[in-house]
């Protein structure tokens, strides 16, 4: 893992020598990827387009942003912000990175929090506009197109946080590729017939789910706040 680790200390210092005016842009797609945005803008503007389709949103984000959680207490996943100078790299070669007011991200780091769950929540979105497009243009480019800016959305997001140093690359690989997975397997299952009174008490058993899960792997041993 030190060689991964070092490896991807050398791929965030190669995207922070870039040009000067991409700074701003990983800052913002960091900051607009953040998880809360899938309650707070995608969920409302899906909602808005079709309801089948904003309750999946809703759904698959609720339960991809546990998931996340569960996973990076048993996975950990160092932060390179963090690891460069814990493992003394900087000590043993030249490491030029610089912070930012975001870098400073604390607790487990893999799998991605910020690509796992944008990649799940809005794959049902995705696929609604995939379907819509293809009824109504016989043009392959313009059918693929919510799939490409979907690829280059999660890219985008991966990218941006390899750069504030908040994940390393294998970190957002993986928490890509569980996001969309999880949305390609959960579209198909999100309960869009349900009354509100079943997303609150999904909602409840996660949270009592999640603390009791969390006495539990304290009580084994395991230093999940390390």
């Amino acid at each position: 893992m030190e060689a991964l680790h070092a490896a991807g200390i050398r791929f965030a210092q190669a995207l922070q020598s870039g040009p000067p005016w991409l700074e701003k842009f990983w800052i913002s797609v960091t900051s607009l990827a953040d998880p809360k945005s899938i309650f707070t803008v995608f969920f409302p503007l899906a909602y808005f387009l079709d309801r089948k389709v904003g309750v999946s949103v809703l759904w698959i984000g609720l339960l991809s942003e546990w998931l996340n959680v569960v996973l990076k207490w048993f996975l950990f996943g160092e932060r390179p912000f963090w690891w460069v100078h814990e493992s003394g790299l900087v000590s043993k070669e030249l490491v030029t990175l610089r912070q930012f007011p975001v870098s400073c991200e604390t607790g487990p780091g893999d799998p991605s929090g910020h690509c796992m769950i944008t990649g799940a929540a809005l794959w049902p979105l995705v696929t609604a506009l995939t379907a819509l497009a293809s009824g109504r243009s016989a043009s392959l480019a313009l059918r693929l197109s919510p799939l490409v800016a979907y690829a280059a959305l999660l890219l985008a997001v991966g990218l941006s946080r390899v750069f504030i140093l908040a994940h390393f690359p294998h970190q957002v690989v993986g928490g890509i590729l569980a996001g969309a997975a999880l949305g390609w397997g959960l579209q198909a299952r999100a309960p869009t017939a349900r009354a509100p009174r079943f997303f609150l008490a999904a909602a409840l058993a996660l949270l009592l789910g999640s603390l009791a899960l969390h006495r539990l792997v304290i009580a084994a041993g395991v230093d999940i706040d390390w």
